[in-house]
């Protein structure tokens, strides 16, 4: 019972800080992410056409590419809660966490920040990299850059990509904590497209992870 009852409050704190980050408003020699968007089956969406519920607020924002203002309004008139620069520095946050999740092998962690196809090519990766006796010490210096990309709305199922241009300390060790590539003192440029995805009007407020790429 007391097992029980210490995953349930871990499962609770992890949706409690994805809910925080995003919610409503009231080249190493290993990679820093595997690389799933060629193998991700295409997400079910609903064919419902979403429900206008008031005209759209102004969206003007030098992080959100123009490309993006159609969805993001779209996302805006069914959830006129919605936030968009509440979402873009959620976004960094789950950025942050995700990443720090990855690099040590938390699959716990990432199955309440990832879509389950993501979650299976993490755990692919950490599989790997575990059978190879590695260890990732890596470290994220700082997110230069944060922009909103795209951003769709297909049935009920919403979707906004975020390009991310961050500088990155990646250290590879083995077991035994040798160095094997990398260096802690040398941060590496790293731009990473990725795709937060989240049903409109559900009860669930979080959004996951849904897709990753490199720009």
């Amino acid at each position: 019972m007391v097992v029980v009852l210490l995953l349930a409050m871990l499962a609770g704190f992890l949706g409690l800080r994805l809910y925080m980050v995003l919610g409503k408003r009231t080249g190493h020699e290993q990679p820093l992410l595997p690389k799933t968007v060629e193998e991700r089956a295409p997400l079910t969406t609903l064919p419902r056409p979403i429900e206008i519920v008031q005209e759209p607020r102004e969206i003007s924002n030098r992080n959100i590419d123009p490309r993006a203002e159609p969805g993001l309004r779209a996302i805006v008139s069914a959830e006129p809660g919605f936030d968009v620069g509440q979402f873009l520095e959620g976004a960094q946050g789950a950025y942050r966490m995700i990443l720090e999740a990855y690099w040590k092998g938390d699959e716990e962690a990432l199955g309440w920040l990832v879509e389950e196809d993501v979650r299976g090519a993490f755990a692919e990766a950490i599989a790997a990299r575990a059978t190879a006796g590695h260890v990732l010490d890596n470290r994220l210096v700082s997110i230069e850059r944060a922009i909103i990309a795209d951003a769709s709305v297909d049935g009920k199922l919403a979707r906004i990509t975020v390009r991310f241009d961050a500088d990155i300390a990646a250290v590879t060790r083995d077991a035994e904590g040798n160095l094997i590539a990398g260096s802690m003192s040398d941060a590496e440029e790293t731009h990473d497209v990725w795709t937060f995805a989240r049903t409109l009007k559900s009860s669930d407020p979080n959004w996951k992870l849904a897709d990753t790429d490199e720009a």
